[in-house]
This record gives C-alpha cells, sequence and structure tokens, in this order.
C-alpha cells in the first residue's frame, strides 16, 4: 500500500497528517501507527492525524497517539490540521470540524491559527497541583527552576503513580519575566517530555487564572517549542470562548510503503 502523508507541526509538537477521505487507512493497526510515529523506524512524529469526510462540518480529525492507540484531542495538532484542510482546499479562512471531545471552531491566517477549545467547568484542587480536561487530562502544577526540573521522570511518576493506567499528561510551569508562564509537559502515549501540548498549555492558562496568579484573560505560554496564546471568558468557575492561538506549519511531503 502507498500513501501520500505530509509533516506538520505546531510550535514543535509534530505529526504525521493524511488525508484520509477515500477511508483506506488501517485504523485499527497500531503497530503500523506505532511504526510510522517512531523517530529512528518511521516517519517520526508525536502522533499521527487522518483528515475524514464528516457529513455535518467541514472534516472530521482523528488523532492517535505516538504509541499507536486513538487518543483524546490534541489542540496542536488541531491547529494543525485546521492548516492542513486549507491547504488542500477544504476551506478558507474559517471552519468547523468535528473531533473525538466534540465540535471545534478555528479561523486561520496565514500560518496563524486560532482553534476554539471546548468549555471547562471543573477544575480540581490537588494538594500542590491542579487537575482539569481541556479535550485531554491535564495536572499542572507550579514548580522552581523549570530549565533544570526533571521532567521525565517527574512527569512518569505522576503521570502513573498519581493517575494509574489511563493517566494524565503533567505540565509544569514557572511564570516568566515578561508576564506569562513557561511551561514543559509529560504527554501520556508519547511517554516523554514534547516540545508543546496544545491541551496542557490551555490548562495552564485557565489554572493559572483559577488560582489567581492573574487577573489578565489573555495569556502568553511559551513552551519548549515556540510562544502560543490563549484567551478565555470566565463567569462564576465556568470558562468559555476558550481560544488556543499560534503557528502551524507545513514541514515536508512524502510517500509510505509497506
Amino acid at each position: 500500500m502507498e500513501y501520500t502523508f505530509y509533516k506538520y507541526q505546531g510550535t514543535g509538537n509534530d505529526f504525521v497528517m493524511i488525508d484520509n477521505r477515500n477511508n483506506e487507512f488501517p485504523k485499527d493497526n497500531v503497530e503500523l501507527v506505532a511504526n510510522l510515529c517512531d523517530r529512528r523506524f518511521g516517519v517520526g512524529s508525536d502522533g499521527l492525524i487522518l483528515l475524514e469526510n464528516d457529513e455535518n462540518t467541514d472534516f472530521r480529525m482523528v488523532y492517535f497517539n505516538a504509541d499507536g492507540n486513538e487518543s483524546s484531542m490534541c489542540g496542536n495538532g488541531g491547529r494543525c490540521i485546521v492548516a492542513f484542510a486549507h491547504f488542500l482546499g477544504l476551506i478558507e479562512n474559517k471552519t468547523e470540524f468535528i473531533a473525538v471531545d466534540g465540535l471545534h471552531e478555528a479561523s486561520i491566517d496565514g500560518d496563524i491559527v486560532n482553534l476554539k477549545m471546548l468549555d471547562v467547568q471543573e477544575i480540581k484542587q490537588k494538594s500542590n497541583a491542579l487537575y482539569l480536561n481541556t479535550g485531554s487530562p491535564h495536572h499542572v502544577q507550579l514548580v522552581n527552576e523549570l530549565k533544570s526540573f526533571n521532567v521525565v521522570k517527574e512527569g512518569a511518576r505522576l503521570r502513573y503513580g498519581v493517575y494509574g493506567e489511563k493517566g494524565s499528561n503533567i505540565n509544569f510551569v514557572e511564570h516568566n519575566k515578561s508576564g506569562g508562564y513557561n511551561i514543559r509537559t509529560y504527554e501520556r502515549g508519547v511517554e516523554d517530555e514534547t516540545l508543546s501540548c496544545g491541551t496542557g498549555v490551555t490548562a495552564v492558562a485557565l489554572g493559572m487564572y483559577h488560582m489567581g496568579n492573574t487577573k489578565e484573560k489573555t495569556i502568553a505560554v511559551k513552551a519548549l517549542g515556540g510562544d502560543l496564546e490563549v484567551s478565555f471568558d470566565e463567569e462564576n468557575g465556568n470558562y468559555s470562548n476558550i481560544y488556543l492561538k499560534g503557528k502551524a506549519k507545513q514541514v515536508f511531503k512524502g510517500e509510505l510503503t509497506w
């Protein structure tokens, strides 16, 4: 079998992207997906995203983690698939699409994609952290000396030790001198630190506001792979009109053969 694929990245969070509107890709082949995402024996990426037809929206997003399993929502992946749909000519500057967590709206201007995330109505306070779901589950924890922090070791410990086999993404945060926040994330499914995580960045912005660390409702968050911006409305602890904004770019095109 041969398939054309595209590689996209959003602030360093990278994805193999395939136009699967003909529904030919074998989605149940976990080993194949994992091999494609492998950085030594495959294309190499944090995940695989399939663009598929949908009766009620512009397209459907199907997301797989690098371990080969279909997963929850990926914010940077959502921004990248909007850029991909624009490249394919499926959309112009605005779109509605369906993902595993529901309906999303987005706009694109050049390489900047502004993606609307789902509302968040519950943020759980833990002993030294917060837990919330922004399309994927996230642990948000403030730390000192983020640059030298052992994200992989501590992230893996919390991912399994606190949240069990199903797990959670683990985000470590530090306030920066420009008034925003720096973030480093351990992602479940990838089982390693990634350069960026869109749902994690969203969780951090909401979490910092929820904790009273900022009164701003437009928050700059710097991941290892680049800068993102989260804006939102809040009323009585309910968060709505949440937007994740940043760059999404095509890196290269290739052919898959197996």
